[in-house]
């Protein structure tokens, strides 16, 4: 007899947080689980019961399930369970683990977005503490990190992750693939509190409204009343000319992004650490965001090494008008988070120019003057700016206009 055998998931010596599971299809036999797993003994019994629960939803009555076990969460468990069952038969069913109560924290329109972390959406272990990090965001990705064979597998992983790993109020993204491939991981990650869609190598606005056409499907299928928010990634010459029209293309582009690994290759140059060869595209992308009413962000840094280079890196960032940038490693965060945030000098400046500011209405006066220096409208609201995100990051507090005069004594 010619058994169906299928597999998902992934083990092996370096696999952690993870398993495999195998499934060999049978004509009669009931199901038979065989489970191989250090901590069998603690909980054997509660993997066995997880798999014959999803077996009878799923409608599979015979068949020989291996599990092979890496210390994987029971989230991680069912998601590589279900996968192995979609390659067994053709089903439109999910099996859904309970949406912890902490990550159903609302998307947030106008908030910073100085650090955003990428982790690879096939790779349970890298998501499990993500939140502890500290990022602004928080980005399972399922484009360039997961291999083609591994794209459904990794969509199911996601969702669950969505729903039970603790993101810890960071902002909840997806980057979702190209394509029929990118409209299967809406329909997945959409309806479990998703607050961003990232939108790799986009080069047209219509790539915006097809994304958003989707996904406002899907909030009425499910009853979703919170708007997604999207972040064009431009990765190309043509995006790169295009993106103050994709930037205009839905009131829910909130952010574009510019990826310098791709932009490099399409221009057929090579990336420095300098910048140089792509300081045009840069400057051209903060221009279009800006004048658009978006957030520019940078790239990733690709040396998770080189700290010093980095903090420059953010520092030059910063002075053309970037808001933030991505991060391949939890060590990049601190540097990148402190970079974008303003300092104390800052502050300080920011500090005497607005109390200069509220004297000088206050007497009734046009001209606003903080020490031998002029001040203008554009002045005031960047200091002001600078003032708002230092009360939200904590670095003042509510009442620091007590006791300040115009020279910030």
């Amino acid at each position: 007899m010619n058994k169906k055998i299928v597999s998902a998931g992934n083990s092996g010596p370096k696999v952690r947080s993870d398993c495999e599971v195998i499934i060999e299809g049978y004509s009669r036999g009931g199901i038979s689980l065989d489970i191989t797993s250090k901590v069998k003994a603690l909980y054997g019994r509660s993997i066995k019961s997880l798999c014959m629960e999803m077996m009878e939803h799923f409608g599979i009555r015979n068949a020989k399930v291996f599990i092979i076990d890496s210390g994987a969460l029971p989230f991680v468990i069912a998601a590589r369970i279900e996968a192995a069952i979609c390659k067994f038969k053709d089903t439109e069913a999910e099996f859904l683990p309970p949406m912890e109560e902490e990550n159903l924290y609302p998307a947030v329109r106008d908030r910073f977005r100085f650090s955003r972390l990428y982790l690879p959406g096939n790779t349970p272990s890298l998501m499990i503490n993500a939140g502890l990090h500290q990022a602004n965001g928080i980005i399972l990705d399922l484009e360039d990190s997961v291999a083609p064979d591994k794209k459904d597998e990794a969509r199911i992983l996601v969702r669950n992750a969505l729903r039970q790993i603790d993101f810890r109020g960071a902002e909840r993204m997806v980057r979702i693939n190209q394509g029929e491939t990118g409209i299967r991981d809406l329909r997945a990650v959409v309806p479990h509190n998703t607050h961003m869609i990232l939108i790799p190598k986009c080069e047209s606005p219509a790539q915006i409204k097809e994304t958003d056409n989707e996904i406002n499907k899907l909030r009425k299928q499910h009853g979703i009343r919170n708007h997604l928010m999207l972040m064009p990634i431009i990765e190309t010459a043509l995006g790169i000319e295009n993106c103050y029209e994709i930037a205009q293309a839905s009131v829910n582009v909130v952010a574009l992004a510019i990826g310098l690994e791709d932009l490099t290759s399409d221009m057929g140059v090579q990336r420095t650490p300098e910048g140089k060869e792509t300081l045009f595209a840069r400057s051209r992308l903060i221009m279009a965001s800006k004048a658009a009413g978006k957030q520019p962000i940078d790239s990733v840094f690709p040396d998770v090494a080189d700290m010093e280079g980095l903090k420059q890196t953010v520092i030059n960032s910063r002075s053309l008008g970037f808001e933030g940038m991505g991060c391949i490693h939890p060590r990049q965060i601190a540097v990148i988070n402190e970079g974008f945030a303003p300092d104390i000098q800052e502050i300080d400046k920011a500090k005497k120019i607005v109390i200069a500011y509220d004297e000088a209405r206050k007497n009734g006066l046009g001209v606003v003057a903080s020490g031998t220096r002029m001040i203008d409208a554009p002045v005031v609201a960047r200091a002001q700016k600078t003032i708002s995100i230092a009360l939200k990051l904590g670095k003042l507090p509510e009442n620091w206009k007590s006791g300040m005069t115009e020279q910030g004594n």
